[in-house]
């Protein structure tokens, strides 16, 4: 089973928020959906879903034209942003809502919700009330009430982008597990990259309505398709492959490319120093040119040496 976009646009008047996209998710993938606020990409998403009608192209399910098919019965599960959870009903109460839809008997209901409240790590969980839940909580209810009536296809619009930095990234984890171990294909929209890199077998990077580039997980960070990729995918300084001892035309730099290393080749003078979580990000002089560097802590003024670190170097196109 497989979803296909085929050459789809949807306007809105004479603005066009997506334009000519095609795009395909396997059976059993998990494709990220990722580029900036504003790039089209919610709007992608409920057009597969079917809350939104292209104005021209096609999405297909297994060959299939979905045109003329509603929301409730493409069979597709949908987990948005603030999770959309019912606040009058207990946990159980949420995840069987579409078992019940389904008419599945009450005693096979009961044992699915058991399971998949065990799969998503609320086991014990069924009768509370959703408003007593955390955040990460109740987004783990979310997707237990989207798995629980065996979606062909699971849609997931920036599922944690509400949630703090350290809860999202336990989450994503804990995401990326669930849907392995579910066997579920799904599309996940969202404008993270850790959090694209951590859920998806491919990446699709979208902007201004276009998807730009498809790829595995590393491929894409490692070789962005152009510079704005590159920008968004966090290079800062743009250089000769030269410049890192490699053999190509032009490469983009993020923050970690350059650490300070007793031993490194470069030199430069610290400019600035900014403490962060786990490292000090400092600001460094080297022939005239300020770039970004990661190390210990450094005096203003020092004249440090610096090594270069590959897995901070993208290779551009």
């Amino acid at each position: 089973m497989a979803l296909e976009l085929e050459s789809i646009t949807v306007r809105y008047g004479q603005t066009a928020a997506v334009s000519d996209v095609s795009l395909s998710v396997g059976d059993g993938e998990v494709v990220a959906l990722l580029g900036p606020s504003g790039c089209g990409k919610s709007t992608l998403l409920r057009t597969i879903a079917g809350l939104e009608k292209p104005s021209s192209g096609f999405v297909r399910w297994d060959s299939s034209d979905l045109a003329g098919v509603p929301v409730h019965r493409r069979g597709f599960g949908l987990v948005f942003q603030d999770g959309q959870l019912f606040p009058h009903r207990s946990v159980a109460g949420n995840v069987a809502f579409g078992l019940r839809m389904h008419r599945v008997d009450r005693e096979e209901r009961d044992k699915k919700v058991l399971s998949l409240l065990e799969l998503v790590g609320l086991e014990g969980y069924a009768d509370r009330r959703v408003t007593q839940l955390s955040g990460g909580e109740q987004q783990r209810v979310a997707l237990a009430r989207a798995l629980a009536p065996s979606p062909r296809l699971l849609l997931l619009d920036e599922p944690l982008s509400a949630l703090d930095r350290a809860l999202r990234e336990q989450l994503a984890v804990d995401l990326a597990r669930l849907l392995r171990e579910a066997q579920t294909t799904a599309l996940v929209v969202t404008h993270d990259h850790d959090e694209a890199f951590t859920l998806a077998d491919r990446v699709a990077i979208m902007s201004r309505g276009r998807i730009v580039q498809v790829g595995p997980p590393a491929e894409v960070w490692s070789s962005p398709v152009d510079v704005e990729t590159a920008k968004f995918l966090g290079c800062n300084k743009f250089v000769p492959g030269s410049f890192v001892g490699l053999p190509v035309g032009r490469v983009g730099l993020r923050a970690t490319a350059l650490r300070v290393d007793g031993a490194g080749p470069l030199e430069g003078t610290v400019l600035e120093r900014v403490h962060r979580r786990d490292h000090v990000r400092l600001l460094v002089e080297i022939d005239g040119e300020e770039y970004e560097a990661v190390g210990p802590m450094s005096e203003i003024g020092d004249h440090v040496r610096l090594e270069i670190d590959l897995d901070g170097v993208a290779r551009i196109g």
